[in-house]
């Protein structure tokens, strides 16, 4: 187990628990205040972001991001919490947590998939008709004018670290591409090189 400084650790637990409260309480006021499923704040929103613009709707998904893998909720929770395991070792055992942009866009992911896991267990406590728990992720933002499938916090803070994370393969890229061009630079300039083509 490698050493991590504690300012990691402060700040992946900092940035996953802040996350999570905003996440649950967003969807905690937007199902209260619009009741669901597909309930929206159409009426009183218009004014302010224009008419089919924006709005708040609620929805339960019972799959992934963007609505895919619909009915397969269960899978996903399992994938979740995979997931939080994965992160973890990742970070604190394996030492990745060395790297601030890791920690950060790590600490997002952790955010989200609790956030949407907590959903897919259950743990909201919302029923169908027939009073049966709903196992599915509370969505409520809505970009109208694109017809964007609608999303919650929770899936901001996935694609944000996702997005992190392909950034940052990119350019541990570069990292290990310049030092080889380096490496191949010196050989080529060095005195023995014209010896080394002309043998």
């Amino acid at each position: 187990m490698m050493s991590v400084p504690k300012n990691r650790y402060v700040c992946f637990f900092s940035l996953a628990v802040i996350g999570l409260i905003v996440d649950l309480l967003t969807k905690w006021w937007a199902f209260t205040s619009l009741g669901y499923e597909y309930r929206s704040s159409e009426t009183w929103l218009t004014p302010l972001w224009g008419e089919n613009v924006f709005v708040f709707m609620t929805s339960f998904n019972h799959g992934a991001l963007w609505g895919l893998g619909q009915g397969y909720s269960w899978l996903f929770a399992s994938l979740s919490i995979v997931a939080v395991v994965g992160v973890i070792y990742w970070l604190f055992v394996r030492g990745a947590a060395h790297s601030w942009w890791l920690t950060i866009s790590l600490g997002l992911i952790m955010a989200g998939a609790l956030g949407n896991l907590y959903d897919r267990l259950g743990l909201h406590g919302l029923t169908d008709e027939n009073g049966v728990v709903q196992h599915a992720v509370r969505d409520f933002l809505y970009i109208k004018i694109i017809n964007w499938p609608i999303f919650n916090f929770a899936d901001m803070y996935l694609v944000t670290g996702a997005a992190m994370l392909l950034i940052q393969s990119f350019r541990e890229e570069d990292a290990v591409a310049c030092p080889a061009d380096q490496d191949a630079a010196t050989t080529t300039d060095s005195p023995a090189a014209p010896l080394a083509r002309s043998a």
